[in-house]
Protein backbone atom coordinates (compact mmCIF):
# COMPACT_ATOMS: atom_id res chain seq x y z
CA UNK A 1 0.00 0.00 0.00
CA UNK A 2 2.74 2.11 0.99
CA UNK A 3 3.93 2.26 -2.92
CA UNK A 4 0.16 3.30 -4.02
CA UNK A 5 0.09 6.03 -1.81
CA UNK A 6 3.41 7.36 -2.73
CA UNK A 7 2.53 7.28 -6.84
CA UNK A 8 -0.68 9.25 -5.65
CA UNK A 9 1.10 11.64 -3.87
CA UNK A 10 3.48 11.85 -6.79
CA UNK A 11 0.86 12.31 -9.40
CA UNK A 12 -0.86 15.09 -7.41
CA UNK A 13 2.57 16.98 -6.45
CA UNK A 14 3.21 16.41 -10.15
CA UNK A 15 -0.18 18.07 -11.74
CA UNK A 16 0.15 21.27 -8.77
CA UNK A 17 3.27 21.56 -9.96
CA UNK A 18 2.48 21.72 -13.43
CA UNK A 19 -0.15 23.70 -12.86
CA UNK A 20 1.30 26.19 -11.00
CA UNK A 21 3.83 26.52 -13.31
CA UNK A 22 1.61 27.17 -16.60
CA UNK A 23 -0.04 30.21 -14.67
CA UNK A 24 3.25 31.19 -13.96
CA UNK A 25 4.07 30.96 -17.46
CA UNK A 26 0.82 32.85 -18.73
CA UNK A 27 0.98 35.15 -15.84
CA UNK A 28 4.46 36.59 -16.85
CA UNK A 29 3.55 35.91 -20.68
CA UNK A 30 0.73 38.13 -21.13
CA UNK A 31 2.26 41.69 -19.83
CA UNK A 32 4.64 41.00 -22.10
CA UNK A 33 2.33 40.00 -24.85
CA UNK A 34 -0.20 43.31 -23.66
CA UNK A 35 3.53 45.99 -24.20
CA UNK A 36 3.42 45.37 -28.09
CA UNK A 37 -0.20 46.81 -28.17
CA UNK A 38 -0.51 50.62 -27.86
CA UNK A 39 -1.72 51.98 -24.72
CA UNK A 40 -4.67 54.42 -24.07
CA UNK A 41 -2.61 56.94 -23.23
CA UNK A 42 -0.64 56.07 -26.97
CA UNK A 43 -4.18 55.67 -28.54
CA UNK A 44 -5.01 58.91 -27.25
CA UNK A 45 -1.84 60.92 -28.28
CA UNK A 46 -2.60 60.54 -32.00
CA UNK A 47 -2.19 57.03 -32.99
CA UNK A 48 -3.64 57.08 -36.75
CA UNK A 49 -6.79 55.50 -37.57
CA UNK A 50 -7.25 53.41 -40.49
CA UNK A 51 -10.97 53.60 -42.03
CA UNK A 52 -12.52 51.36 -44.73
CA UNK A 53 -15.09 53.99 -46.83
CA UNK A 54 -15.47 51.00 -49.53
CA UNK A 55 -19.03 51.00 -48.00
CA UNK A 56 -19.84 54.53 -47.78
CA UNK A 57 -23.20 55.77 -50.00
CA UNK A 58 -23.15 59.06 -51.65
CA UNK A 59 -24.58 61.27 -49.27
CA UNK A 60 -23.92 58.81 -46.15
CA UNK A 61 -21.98 60.09 -43.00
CA UNK A 62 -19.70 57.64 -40.62
CA UNK A 63 -17.81 58.03 -37.27
CA UNK A 64 -14.61 57.27 -36.03
CA UNK A 65 -12.70 58.14 -32.97
CA UNK A 66 -9.40 59.91 -33.02
CA UNK A 67 -7.18 61.41 -30.18
CA UNK A 68 -10.75 60.91 -28.16
CA UNK A 69 -12.72 62.50 -30.60
CA UNK A 70 -15.53 61.68 -33.39
CA UNK A 71 -14.16 62.06 -36.64
CA UNK A 72 -16.84 62.37 -39.84
CA UNK A 73 -16.43 61.43 -43.08
CA UNK A 74 -19.14 61.95 -45.21
CA UNK A 75 -19.17 60.99 -48.93
CA UNK A 76 -20.95 64.11 -50.94
CA UNK A 77 -23.12 63.77 -53.72
CA UNK A 78 -22.91 66.36 -56.97
CA UNK A 79 -25.85 67.93 -55.37
CA UNK A 80 -23.96 68.88 -51.94
CA UNK A 81 -20.67 69.79 -53.61
CA UNK A 82 -22.90 71.85 -56.51
CA UNK A 83 -24.61 73.93 -53.39
CA UNK A 84 -21.04 74.79 -51.69
CA UNK A 85 -20.55 77.88 -53.81
CA UNK A 86 -23.97 79.20 -53.22
CA UNK A 87 -23.22 79.50 -49.51
CA UNK A 88 -20.29 82.05 -50.10
CA UNK A 89 -22.25 85.46 -48.95
CA UNK A 90 -23.77 83.58 -45.71
CA UNK A 91 -20.55 82.16 -44.22
CA UNK A 92 -18.18 83.94 -41.93
CA UNK A 93 -14.82 82.93 -43.44
CA UNK A 94 -16.06 81.04 -46.96
CA UNK A 95 -12.29 81.01 -48.30
CA UNK A 96 -10.86 78.90 -45.16
CA UNK A 97 -8.63 81.83 -44.02
CA UNK A 98 -8.50 80.58 -40.47
CA UNK A 99 -5.79 77.67 -40.55
CA UNK A 100 -8.17 74.77 -39.15
CA UNK A 101 -6.97 72.85 -42.12
CA UNK A 102 -3.85 71.12 -43.66
CA UNK A 103 -2.93 72.95 -46.52
CA UNK A 104 -3.88 70.12 -49.03
CA UNK A 105 -7.21 70.37 -48.05
CA UNK A 106 -7.77 74.43 -48.11
CA UNK A 107 -9.54 74.67 -51.05
CA UNK A 108 -13.71 75.24 -51.48
CA UNK A 109 -14.56 71.75 -51.06
CA UNK A 110 -11.52 71.71 -47.81
CA UNK A 111 -10.71 67.69 -48.67
CA UNK A 112 -8.39 66.26 -50.77
CA UNK A 113 -11.19 64.76 -53.00
CA UNK A 114 -13.98 66.74 -53.13
CA UNK A 115 -17.06 63.93 -52.89
CA UNK A 116 -14.99 62.58 -49.35
CA UNK A 117 -15.41 64.86 -46.68
CA UNK A 118 -13.52 64.39 -43.44
CA UNK A 119 -13.96 66.61 -39.65
CA UNK A 120 -13.45 66.93 -36.43
CA UNK A 121 -17.22 66.33 -35.12
CA UNK A 122 -16.96 69.42 -32.67
CA UNK A 123 -18.35 72.60 -32.70
CA UNK A 124 -15.77 75.35 -32.49
CA UNK A 125 -17.72 77.34 -30.04
CA UNK A 126 -17.85 75.29 -26.65
CA UNK A 127 -17.28 71.76 -27.89
CA UNK A 128 -20.99 70.15 -28.70
CA UNK A 129 -21.36 67.84 -31.49
CA UNK A 130 -23.35 68.96 -33.90
CA UNK A 131 -25.88 66.93 -35.86
CA UNK A 132 -25.64 66.32 -39.72
CA UNK A 133 -28.30 67.71 -41.54
CA UNK A 134 -28.39 66.66 -45.16
CA UNK A 135 -32.03 67.70 -46.35
CA UNK A 136 -32.74 70.94 -47.78
CA UNK A 137 -34.91 73.56 -46.76
CA UNK A 138 -36.14 71.72 -43.64
CA UNK A 139 -39.07 74.33 -41.77
CA UNK A 140 -36.91 74.58 -38.99
CA UNK A 141 -33.55 75.62 -40.61
CA UNK A 142 -35.31 77.94 -43.23
CA UNK A 143 -35.37 77.93 -47.18
CA UNK A 144 -31.95 79.04 -47.61
CA UNK A 145 -30.52 75.78 -46.08
CA UNK A 146 -28.49 73.34 -48.81
CA UNK A 147 -27.63 70.94 -45.87
CA UNK A 148 -24.33 70.72 -43.64
CA UNK A 149 -23.78 70.71 -39.70
CA UNK A 150 -26.54 72.08 -37.19
CA UNK A 151 -25.38 72.70 -32.98
CA UNK A 152 -28.25 72.30 -31.21
CA UNK A 153 -26.40 73.57 -27.92
CA UNK A 154 -26.31 76.94 -29.37
CA UNK A 155 -27.41 76.87 -33.08
CA UNK A 156 -24.49 77.11 -35.07
CA UNK A 157 -24.44 76.57 -38.06
CA UNK A 158 -21.99 75.20 -40.36
CA UNK A 159 -22.23 73.88 -44.63
CA UNK A 160 -21.02 70.96 -45.72
CA UNK A 161 -17.18 71.48 -45.98
CA UNK A 162 -17.55 72.78 -42.63
CA UNK A 163 -17.51 75.91 -42.99
CA UNK A 164 -19.30 78.69 -40.33
CA UNK A 165 -22.17 81.06 -41.15
CA UNK A 166 -22.40 84.56 -40.12
CA UNK A 167 -23.87 85.21 -36.96
CA UNK A 168 -23.66 82.24 -35.42
CA UNK A 169 -21.97 82.08 -31.84
CA UNK A 170 -19.42 79.39 -33.53
CA UNK A 171 -16.13 81.47 -34.60
CA UNK A 172 -14.06 78.92 -36.71
CA UNK A 173 -14.59 76.62 -39.37
CA UNK A 174 -14.84 72.97 -38.35
CA UNK A 175 -11.35 71.69 -37.75
CA UNK A 176 -9.96 69.58 -40.59
CA UNK A 177 -7.63 66.71 -39.29
CA UNK A 178 -4.35 65.51 -40.98
CA UNK A 179 -5.51 62.08 -43.10
CA UNK A 180 -4.17 61.03 -46.90
CA UNK A 181 -5.44 58.26 -48.81
CA UNK A 182 -3.88 54.84 -48.69
CA UNK A 183 -6.26 53.67 -51.60
CA UNK A 184 -9.52 54.93 -53.42
CA UNK A 185 -11.47 52.45 -50.40
CA UNK A 186 -8.92 53.30 -47.43
CA UNK A 187 -8.15 56.75 -45.52
CA UNK A 188 -6.14 57.02 -42.44
CA UNK A 189 -6.92 60.08 -39.94
CA UNK A 190 -4.38 61.41 -38.36
CA UNK A 191 -1.49 61.00 -40.54
CA UNK A 192 -0.82 63.55 -42.76
CA UNK A 193 -0.46 63.29 -46.36
CA UNK A 194 3.45 64.25 -46.66
CA UNK A 195 3.67 60.76 -44.58
CA UNK A 196 2.63 59.12 -48.20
Amino acid sequence: MEGSVNRGKRRFLLGATTAVGTVGVIASAVPFGMSFWPSERAKSAGVPVDVDISKLERGQKINVEWRGKVVWVIHRTKEMLDGLPKLDSKLADPKSAIDHQPPYAKNEYRSIKPEIFVAVGICTHLGCSPTFRPEIAPSDLGADWLGGFFCPCHQSKFDLAGRVYKGVPAPTNLVIPPYRFLSDTRIVVGEDIKAA
